[in-house]
């Protein structure tokens, strides 16, 4: 799995998906990746659509003014020049998609074999938490 550590942008799946970010000005590479996790229906969630799909919730949360504390500064330079984007739409569907691999995907199995599972959850559950900050503000 390419992880280092629990953070949503502690895995090369996560930062490869940064640098494709860094070369848009809008939010279609944001909102594509959180289709590829809420449009496999029944299919299987995978690691890699998994951890890039957090990552596009951690982008939303920021952009909300509810960052993670450990944001790569590539990604805070993003939010910080297209902090005016409107997100309110992507805000809820960000949500969705960290409940559905937090409940059951491919990235969570490999966490629950993982010694680092509690620190994964909790890490998970604090993106929760300052998305919903985020939807109920908006």
């Amino acid at each position: 799995m390419g992880a280092w550590e629990t953070g949503s942008f502690d895995n090369d799946d996560a930062l490869d998906w940064l640098f494709d970010l860094e070369d848009s000005a809008d939010t279609s590479v944001i909102s594509s990746a959180l289709q590829d996790v809420l449009g496999k229906g029944d299919d299987y969630l995978e690691v890699p659509e998994c951890s890039v799909g957090i990552a596009a919730a951690e982008i939303i949360a920021a952009l909300s003014e509810n960052p993670a504390a450990k944001l790569p500064d590539n990604a805070k330079a993003w939010v910080e020049t297209n902090a005016d984007l409107e997100i309110t739409n992507l805000i809820s569907k960000a949500l969705k998609a960290v409940n559905l691999i937090r409940e059951d995907s491919e990235l969570k199995e490999v966490w629950d074999e993982s010694a680092d599972a509690d620190a994964w959850y909790n890490a998970v559950d604090n993106l929760i938490e300052r998305l919903e900050t985020a939807k109920s503000g908006n």
